[in-house]
């Protein structure tokens, strides 16, 4: 198992999915959004919408008409302005749209993004210097600032004026910038404060044009706007949904020559519609790698080139700059892995691992990878001349943000949210830190290790809802990503038809089946030795359904997440009746499995007349077996289980002694009023 616990939500009820699929909701889709908490086709209705009435106005973002005043300022006087982004997708994208908008407005203006080994995140002083005598006169911060106190003050004391645009976390203190346009101020009234740097950047074009010409803003920018909020992982609903899904209609048809080029040399064309998942593994990776090699203005001057040639060069640049970022972190990686294999108590509760010379610009990606594998947060210290430059990545929802908040004297710098983060740190500090981040870990966990789980939201009691048209329909609920994931789907009790290791032994290929249906499926990077699975077995699957196809042949496949041997039937009854009695939801296919019918009722009272005839029978694991074997053969646990407890609920069974004995109430016992009756039926939709 990959997961140590499977979350399989609450099933939506029967009467939400039927009102969804009458609304015309494809029946996959009803069950997705009725589990994930939707309550009817009208709230289904708003999440899905991505029209104009899901774009909040601009200026509702605190200090956005001071921002666009200064800027409107330095338009008409002439001023030289500089946008100052950051080195990663969202900063660039951020970059270069502000960069062309200001330009539309006929503005004098230039793109600065720092150098990722030399100058570190953010505003820094000798950045300043620089642009101050070039003659900058205002700098418009994208996807950073919140955090530059001290920087702000400096360039005001050069005379350069600073509007400062994020969406990280703010500390105590906001800088005493023209303006700070940030929807996580506290004192920021914006109705979504989820939006990218990316997404500012955009609502500050937006701001700066007519409001009719805001529909305008969104066509040239909105693919820019796509692209940086997915690789940002910002969660996508209500604006950024809108957002993505639009922008990435409006990136099929981009006139942008080096992204045209960059989506060919990743191999994405042609595409009906590029997806969150070709954003996130096929277009960011590459446009990331810049930033991570200390080249982010190639990947700056790709969006921006208007030359198709240029263009095309360009995208084999950052296609070759994502190789050489791929061997670099695969070595740092693998150093890592070895020294955790070898002592997993240097994961024990979160990883703090530190390197001289470990390359600064992908230690990011190292700990993403680390805290997937081990199951906790991940702090990746480079260190370099007596200085570390640290990238974390968080698990099962430890807010690092807060957590460095908390580590603050330890740091020379800090910023981030609650999934990933960065600082700066002496390396005398570094053991301090260990201690620290590890107490507030422990203390997060309860001093239990972590453990890795997921959420499955349906689980599927007919396969026969696994066709093609109605796995494509998933595609309604689009982009998926954080605060949309992909659908998970349940398959109990699959029956492996065959299996087979494929791509070089590093995947697992199987042909299962369950209710009479025949399906392939895909397990990636686990082979069927180290699943211990082999053709007859019963499995649990968790899956991700798609659509494969081949030779013209469109079929249905299921793409694994995880996978456990399915218990025995009787086992699976038995911990069926457990979550009942606890009051836990059933779904329609577990609450069949247990509500006993009449015929179930009759035969097991004349089984229990016959074996408690003469002072009752010895209560136990053999009664109850032999209470459960029906006249065919086959056995009925869950329903005997029932039964029993109905049975002794309403009065017609005790416990006297460990012994079961019959009672005779003198009124007709109503069999449906018990508890556990009522509670099946709801279930099951009957009552």
């Amino acid at each position: 198992m990959k997961y140590q616990h499977w979350n399989v939500r609450r099933p939506g009820r029967p009467s939400v999915r039927r009102r969804m699929e009458a609304a015309g909701l494809a029946p996959l889709c009803a069950a997705v959004l009725s589990a994930r908490g939707l309550d009817g086709p009208e709230e289904a209705a708003r999440f899905l919408s991505d029209g104009p009435e899901r774009f909040h106005d601009p200026f509702l973002l605190r200090d956005m008409d001071r921002a666009a005043a200064r800027i409107r300022t330095a338009v008409a006087g002439g001023e030289l302005m500089c946008v100052y982004g950051d080195y990663d997708v969202d900063g660039i994208t951020a970059t270069c749209l502000l960069t062309e908008a200001l330009s539309l407005l006929g503005g004098r203006v230039v793109s600065y993004i720092p150098d990722r080994s030399e100058e570190g995140y953010g505003l820094n002083p000798g950045a300043i210097d620089r642009l101050a005598a070039e003659g900058v006169a205002l700098i418009v911060t994208v996807d950073c600032g919140i955090t530059a106190v001290r920087e702000v003050e400096y360039a005001r004391s050069l005379g350069v004026d600073v509007v400062i645009t994020d969406h990280h976390h703010c500390k105590t203190a906001i800088p005493g910038a023209e303006a700070v346009v940030d929807p996580r101020r506290e004192d920021c009234p914006y109705p979504f404060p989820e939006l990218a740097g990316v997404g500012v950047a955009l609502k500050l074009a937006q701001a700066l044009f007519p409001p009719e010409r805001r529909g305008e803003v969104f066509a040239r920018f909105g693919e820019l706007a796509a692209i940086g909020t997915v690789a940002d992982v910002m969660r996508l609903t209500d604006e950024n949904r809108a957002l993505v899904r639009q922008g990435l209609a409006l990136l099929g048809r981009t006139r942008r020559p080096g992204l045209r080029a960059l989506l060919r040399e990743a191999g994405l064309e042609p595409r009906a519609m590029p997806t969150a998942v070709t954003v996130g593994y096929g277009l960011a990776p590459r446009i990331n790698a810049a930033g991570r090699m200390e080249q982010a203005m190639v990947a700056l001057e790709l969006l921006l080139t208007r030359d198709a040639d240029r263009g095309e060069a360009l995208a084999q640049t950052l296609c070759r700059l994502n190789r050489e970022r791929q061997a670099i972190e695969l070595d740092i990686y693998q150093q890592c892995d070895a020294l955790l294999e070898r002592d997993p108590a240097l994961a024990d509760p979160c990883i703090v691992m530190a390197g001289e010379g470990w390359h600064q610009g992908v230690v990011g990606i190292v700990a993403s990878r680390l805290a997937e594998k081990y199951a906790c947060p991940a702090f990746m210290i480079s260190v370099e001349n007596g200085q570390g430059k640290a990238s974390c990545r968080s698990f099962g929802g430890f807010h690092l943000f807060a957590a460095l908040e908390r580590c603050a004297h330890l740091f020379e710098a800090y910023g981030g949210h609650e999934m990933a983060a960065g600082f700066t740190i002496r390396a005398e500090n570094i053991p301090a830190f260990r201690q620290a981040i590890r107490g507030m870990v422990s203390e997060y966990a309860g001093g239990a290790p972590m453990e890795a789980a997921v959420d499955v939201d349906v689980e599927l009691e007919d396969c026969g809802l696994l066709t093609v048209p109605q796995v494509e329909a998933l595609s309604t609920l689009e982009p998926f990503g954080t605060g949309n994931p992909k659908p998970v789907f349940l398959l109990r009790s699959a029956a492996v038809l065959s299996c087979c290791d494929v791509g070089g032994g590093r995947h697992l290929k199987m042909r299962v089946r369950r209710d009479g249906t025949a399906l392939d499926a895909i397990f990636f990077s686990a082979n069927a030795a180290a699943c211990g699975v082999s053709a007859g077995d019963r499995l649990d699957l968790i899956f991700t359904p798609q659509v494969n196809e081949f030779r013209g042949n469109r079929t249905v496949q299921l793409q694994i997440c995880d996978l456990r041997p399915a218990p025995t039937r009787a086992q699976l009854e038995q911990e069926l009746f457990q979550r009942l009695q606890q009051g836990e939801a059933l779904s329609r296919w577990e609450a069949g499995l247990l509500l006993p019918s009449r015929q179930d009722f009759a035969r097991l009272w004349r089984f229990l007349e016959h074996t408690c005839a003469g002072g009752g029978a010895q209560a136990g694991p053999a009664l109850l077996r032999q209470a459960a074997r029906q006249p065919d053969g086959r056995w009925a646990y869950g329903r005997t289980l029932v039964c029993l407890h109905v049975m002794g609920d309403r009065g017609l069974i005790s416990m006297e002694r460990e012994r079961l004995c019959l009672c005779r109430p003198e009124r007709k016992v109503d069999l449906e009023q018990a508890q556990l009756m009522r509670q099946l039926r709801v279930f099951l939709d009957e009552e």
